[in-house]
């Protein structure tokens, strides 16, 4: 009995913690449905933060790795992609390897802390 509840309590906080590292986004429609505008830069060096688009939730487990979502409630942010640069909070660059995501610009990672920390 005590092996099952030590068992159920270790799954229960690697399930809880796994959950608090994803950064799940969804894209919306409408600037005013947004957390965070995000521009699309051409070039790495022009960018806040480097990002990979990774295909299981839990695999986004730091800043730079992002988990598409189907539904809007699902997401821990909400992105709207500007037209412009001028209108952007973070600038952003796809790279094509997981281990390229991440800060280039420090000083913006408060736009992209996970919620639940």
């Amino acid at each position: 009995m005590a092996k099952f509840f030590i068992l159920t309590a270790f799954s229960t906080v690697f399930i809880f913690n796994s959950s608090l590292l994803a950064q799940k986004v969804f894209k919306v429609n409408y600037e005013s449905q947004a957390d965070i505008k995000i521009y699309v830069v051409s070039y790495e060096s022009q960018a806040d933060l480097n990002v990979y688009m990774v295909e299981y939730e839990s695999h986004a487990d730091k800043d730079g790795l992002w988990y598409n979502v189907a539904y809007e409630s699902q997401a821990d942010f909400k992105l709207y992609f500007v037209e412009y640069e001028s209108q952007s909070d973070l600038k952003i660059y796809f790279v094509d390897y997981q281990s390229q995501a991440g800060w280039k610009n420090k000083s913006k990672e408060h736009l992209l802390k996970f919620k639940n920390q």
